[in-house]
């Protein structure tokens, strides 16, 4: 790296580099076999380790990155902020006949087969949820870390230190859609219900606004941590238990999931908050 550019610029570049390069690579291996699972946890965790090589290089450390526990109540927000706007938006759904929803189908995807007989759903329900809400958001994590201590971890400080809450959020949110853009693609992470072209928008904003959560959380707490847990229980409560949980009518498509309308309009809600309170943000030294 040039020595005229600042210390944040040389980290955001080679950060960007080395995320990209690596990703390059892992979605290259994904198109040819979408099953692997080596290169699909590398590509998971090409952002953790860019950062890490990143700080190594440029700080000769691997501190900085937020390694901090932060505050509780930061971590309590992270974990209720995904269930809250997820609920939002499918109880609307399941109220307005824009979607249905149905345990037997929520049992026939976790089991791969109808239930024989009599079955006692609520039961099934509480147990599920349960698990799901706990060891799953658990389990999430492990991934969530992968992307969260690039993207939040180690981009977010150092935008932080040279431009406005304003761009960093919108950057680094940008950044993390177009990161995405190769699976939405080429390995049909997507929703074939929608048109392709409306999905891309919705995600594109949704990740945008949900970058203005992670952000907030991350300069607020000078912790990586609650971003971690707001993205392992977002992709928990929003894949793994209500996705499954809804039966799709015509428009479900266009309104539930991270490819629907439904979650943009509510996290920009949310990130319209964090932008309010952007002065109130810790400074990072």
């Amino acid at each position: 790296m040039s020595p005229h550019l600042s210390r944040p610029t040389q980290k955001i570049l080679l950060f960007l580099l080395l995320t990209f390069c690596l990703s390059a690579i892992c979605y290259y291996f994904l198109t040819q076999d979408q099953s692997n699972d080596l290169f699909g946890l590398g590509l998971i965790a090409s952002p953790a380790i860019s950062a890490i090589l990143t700080q190594l290089l440029i700080e000769k450390t691997i501190g900085g990155l937020g390694w901090s526990s932060g505050l509780t109540s930061f971590t309590l927000l992270s974990y209720a902020i995904p269930l809250i706007y997820g609920l939002i938006v499918y109880v609307i759904t399941w109220f307005t006949g824009l979607g249905g929803v149905s345990v037997a189908a929520l049992y026939n995807q976790v089991n791969g087969h109808a239930p024989n007989g009599m079955y006692d759903f609520s039961s099934f329900l509480a147990s599920y949820v349960f698990k799901t809400a706990t060891l799953g958001v658990l389990f999430s994590c492990v991934t969530a870390f992968g992307e969260e201590l690039g993207w939040r971890g180690l981009l977010v400080p150092e935008l932080a230190k040279k431009f406005s809450f304003t761009f960093t959020a919108l950057f680094s949110g940008g950044i993390w859609a177009l990161w995405h853009y190769p699976a939405i693609l080429l390995l049909k992470y997507n929703n074939p219900d929608a048109p392709l072209l409306f999905e891309m928008i919705c995600f594109t904003l949704l990740a945008i606004n949900v970058s203005f959560i992670l952000a907030w959380l991350r300069l607020k707490s000078r912790s990586v941590w609650p971003a971690v847990l707001l993205h392992a229980s977002h992709n928990t409560f929003i894949q793994t238990l209500l996705d499954p949980l809804t039966v799709k009518h015509h428009l479900t498509p266009y309104v539930t999931g991270e490819f629907g309308i439904g979650l943009t309009i509510i996290t920009a809600l949310l990130a319209f908050f964090a932008f309010h309170d952007r002065r109130n943000l810790l400074l990072l030294t």
